[in-house]
């Protein structure tokens, strides 16, 4: 009666090294800077009458390669024309989980003058924490934009007769 535990435990050791008790999904281990977002390649910047208008994709993978499911959200960072990053503004993430994800992302800082120059960064999130590395710089000076033709003067193009 008194080997019964011992012979419990070396049963559940055996099956443990076996591969066969345990709990949790099994895996491979990562290394964490393989754990964050793919950096993001399209950052694109563009005057508005409300300020600069900042537009990206969202990333679909992990800078290891495999797809991500738990993106968290989006740090923006602007910095002047020379000076350091800073941060501007979060856009926490809210479809996890939905059956349509939103594919492109925008952000409009209004917090600029024209004529003025600058530089913006954005960083992905996962929801545990990792941290994408800076996206590409997008740098602009902030102009007035070009109004929409009017209706009074717009002129509708000359179709040309196919031949």
């Amino acid at each position: 009666m008194k080997y019964k535990p011992l012979a419990a435990v070396l049963i559940c050791i055996a099956l443990a090294s076996l591969g066969w008790l345990g709990c949790g999904v099994k895996s491979i281990p990562i290394p964490p800077e393989a754990a964050r977002p793919e950096k993001i390649q399209n950052l694109e910047a563009t005057s508005t009458k409300d300020g600069i208008r900042l537009s990206w994709s969202r990333p679909e993978s992990y800078a290891g390669g495999q797809k991500m499911r738990d993106l968290g959200g989006f740090t923006v960072a602007r910095s002047g024309a020379d000076g350091p990053f800073e941060k501007i503004g979060e856009i926490p993430i809210t479809d996890q989980g939905r059956f349509q994800v939103q594919r492109t992302f925008i952000y409009t800082d209004s917090a600029t003058e024209l004529g003025s120059t600058y530089r913006y960064q954005v960083i992905s999130n996962t929801t545990d924490g990792y941290h994408s590395e800076p996206s590409n710089t997008a740098t602009i000076v902030r102009k007035t934009p070009q109004p929409p033709p009017n209706p009074e003067n717009f002129v509708l193009p000359t179709p040309v007769p196919l031949r």
